[in-house]
């Protein structure tokens, strides 16, 4: 035993020793090319001394990262996470000049903007040797994970808990955030993401599902986490006995609808049960929480959501690394946008502004976050682990579902998904990797680039309101724009968005391609008859225009040309409801039955043979309603588990079928080293986030 711990800090001790030597290397590298970079007095040295004298600053500076930066982080842990990624090189160049300053006889000496080049190019460098030398020394790292795996198992035979014996397996739930069946089907074969083939190949089997109406993240999640989407119409709508607006993802709506997801169903949700919730909107029931909505609105030390920023930038090589990349989206998304522009692709959204940086922080940041808090949720032994990747649902929504674009971003969510399987081999008890997504996209012009007006101007010309000469534009509802938000601690869609104001004008709320119109002044669900009454040119007008390919109104389907369907009455609805696919009556009779289902519910025209349809928002590819891959996400499963069977219908399905594998691994999931009855013990979540350090930065030991 005192053999094995003695080559291990051995092997430990040259790790560090070959980081530092390659580090003054680069250093003296660094210090040759740089003009403003200096390692020797200005009466010059010697060879040696100024090779002394880089040792010497590239130990302080590590020194410097390995201690200081986790504190500096924790310190500045209230400052928004996005603006702390941006502080990312001016926080380690100040290092580097702390670390120049304790060089003797001031040998170091480098200008600031200097300084934050060559802290960069070195906290890189230390990273990659880092990792070089983590995968050379491959069986070290082995040894460790499985002496974490031993330590709590002992203490589970000590305590008697059920399942000492043998550790059920875990489960990762990986949601792929907007990637529809045949999308992630044309990926694989494609070549575009190999690890999901192999899987596929080797070792997984696949299903598409059916989304309910409402195919949007919101809906599919409460339904997939808690196990009830009931009552959640669509992405964002209006609930006339509080005059609020709820959008799926403003904090606290989110809270709210998780509320009443919990109350109905009576249960906690997916994740109560030693379970870990990274990146999505809802919490699950997990105890352990980063980058979730529904609490970021919380304030104080309960407020763990953005723990995960914590922990992944208190490791300087992975905030470097992570700011890089952030730059390099930004270029890529600007560069992408004017070849399209320059190529005159049709359809197109404006992809100015702000977009670029939102781009970035999901397509880099989240990623990164995420994926690292799911690395060390699986070293720490958690039970069951949801996640969720927003970079595909993204960059689709303004550049469509298909095209060089999103490949991209498969590729590089593909690589994302073999570092988990890499790192579930050294986990302490066996994982089994659940795919799934959440809805598709379907592509289309939007509405107001096809007809040349919103919904809204349609529906006030239908009530003989006033109509603004121009044009104007609803804003994308995209799932990273609300957590670039909550990381800025700003609120999503306050104001009068969220609250309209007194008046008979229509409130008109859009969600993809499927739009929710409520009269304010009508208590109650607002009947045909009451409508027509008020305005008796408005579904006339919504439900022949071309854009448009059905409504809704108290029960009653109108459609193109006059046509009328009732849903009480069998085969109506079915046939009139036919291109957009079978089980879309079905959906459609569940909404109908929801309190806060709105007065009218427009749903867009649909393509069968294009798979197009017109978004109500400005996005090229959208979902939210009925028609297309938009409604035909995925799930996709080890063979170890059982078959789902039939398709499964509705995201509470899904819930179903995912709870029983948590039951099936050789009986209830059991927690490592954890007692019966016993709750884990509730530290604060930055130093209990799981999140895979560096080398250089060792992490807390959660088995002691």
């Amino acid at each position: 035993m005192w053999r094995g711990r003695w080559r291990t800090t051995g092997s430990a001790l040259v790790r560090v020793v070959l980081v530092w030597a390659v580090s003054t290397l680069t250093m003296l590298a660094l210090a040759g090319i740089l003009p403003d970079f200096r390692l020797q007095s200005y009466d010059g040295d010697s060879i040696t001394q100024i090779g002394l004298t880089a040792a010497w600053g590239a130990g302080a500076f590590g020194l410097l990262s390995a201690v200081v930066w986790p504190v500096l982080v924790r310190a500045l842990l209230l400052v928004p996470a996005l603006v702390l990624g941006l502080l990312v090189f001016f926080l380690n160049g100040s290092l580097l000049l702390i670390a120049l300053s304790l060089i003797p006889a001031w040998r170091g000496e480098a200008a600031p903007e200097t300084a934050v080049v060559v802290a960069a190019v070195m906290s890189a460098v230390a990273s990659a040797t880092s990792t070089a030398l983590a995968v050379r020394d491959d069986e070290a790292y082995r040894r460790r994970l499985y002496r974490l795996a031993d330590r709590r198992r002992r203490r589970q035979r000590g305590a008697g808990a059920p399942g000492a014996g043998k550790v059920a397996p875990g489960l990762v739930f990986v949601q792929l955030d907007g990637v529809g069946y045949e999308v992630l089907r044309s990926a694989c074969g494609s070549g575009l993401m190999p690890t999901v083939a192999d899987w596929l190949e080797r070792s997984h089997r696949i299903t598409p599902w059916h989304t309910d109406w409402s195919s949007q993240t919101g809906a599919s999640q409460l339904g997939i986490l808690h196990g009830s989407n009931f009552d959640v119409p669509a992405f964002r709508w209006y609930e006339k006995d509080t005059g609020e607006v709820m959008v799926c993802n403003r904090p606290s709506s989110a809270a709210e609808l998780q509320r009443r997801a919990v109350a109905r169903t009576g249960d906690g949700g997916l994740l109560t049960l030693d379970g870990a919730s990274r990146g999505n909107l809802f919490s699950g029931g997990a105890d352990q929480l980063a980058l979730v909505l529904s609490v970021s609105a919380r304030r104080g030390r309960a407020n763990r959501s953005r723990a995960g920023y914590f922990a992944y930038f208190s490791d300087p090589a992975n905030a470097v690394r992570t700011a890089v990349s952030f730059v390099a989206e930004v270029v890529r998304e600007i560069g992408q946008s004017l070849r399209a522009r320059i190529r005159g692709d049709r359809p197109r959204v404006a992809r100015g502004g702000l977009y670029p940086l939102i781009r970035a922080f999901a397509t880099v940041v989240e990623r990164d976050v995420v994926v690292a808090a799911v690395i060390g949720d699986m070293l720490a032994g958690r039970a069951a682990v949801y996640a969720d990747l927003v970079a595909y649902d993204e960059v689709a929504h303004h550049s469509g579902p298909r095209g060089r674009d999103t490949d991209n971003v498969l590729a590089r969510l593909d690589r994302s998904l073999a570092l988990i399987a890499r790192v579930a081999e050294h986990a302490p008890r066996e994982y089994r990797i659940v795919l799934l997504s959440d809805h598709g996209q379907s592509p289309g012009e939007t509405f107001l680039s096809r007809y040349g007006l919103t919904l809204k101007d349609l529906v006030r010309a239908g009530c003989g309101l006033p109509v603004s000469r121009r044009a104007g534009r609803t804003h994308s509802g995209a799932e990273a724009r609300a957590a670039v938000l909550a990381a800025l601690h700003r609120p999503v869609e306050e104001g009068e968005e969220a609250r309209p104001g007194p008046g008979s004008d229509p409130v008109v709320l859009a969600s993809g391609n499927l739009a929710l119109i409520s009269f304010p002044d009508v208590p109650g669900r607002a009947s045909r008859e009451r409508v027509e009454r008020a305005h008796p040119a408005l579904l006339a007008t919504l439900a022949n225009h071309p854009g448009v390919g059905f409504l809704l109104v108290d029960g009653v389907l109108l459609g193109p040309g006059g046509a009328v369907a009732r849903l009480d009455v069998p085969g109506e609805a079915e046939e009139l409801l036919a291109p957009f696919g079978p089980g879309a009556a079905q959906a459609v009779r569940r909404t109908d039955a929801f309190p806060h289902v709105a007065d009218i519910m427009v749903n867009s025209a649909y393509d069968p043979d294009t798979g197009a349809v017109h978004a109500f928002e400005e996005q090229i590819g959208s979902h939210g309603g009925l028609g297309g891959e938009q409604g035909h996400p995925f799930l996709m499963w080890p063979t170890g588990l059982s078959d789902p069977g039939e398709e499964p219908v509705g995201a509470e399905a899904v819930h179903g079928v995912l709870r029983r594998w948590l039951r099936e691994a050789d009986g209830p999931q059991v927690p490592l080293g954890l007692r019966p009855g016993a709750v884990e013990d509730p530290r604060p979540a930055a130093a209990n986030s799981g999140i895979l350090p560096s080398v250089e930065v060792p992490a807390p030991d959660e088995t002691r």
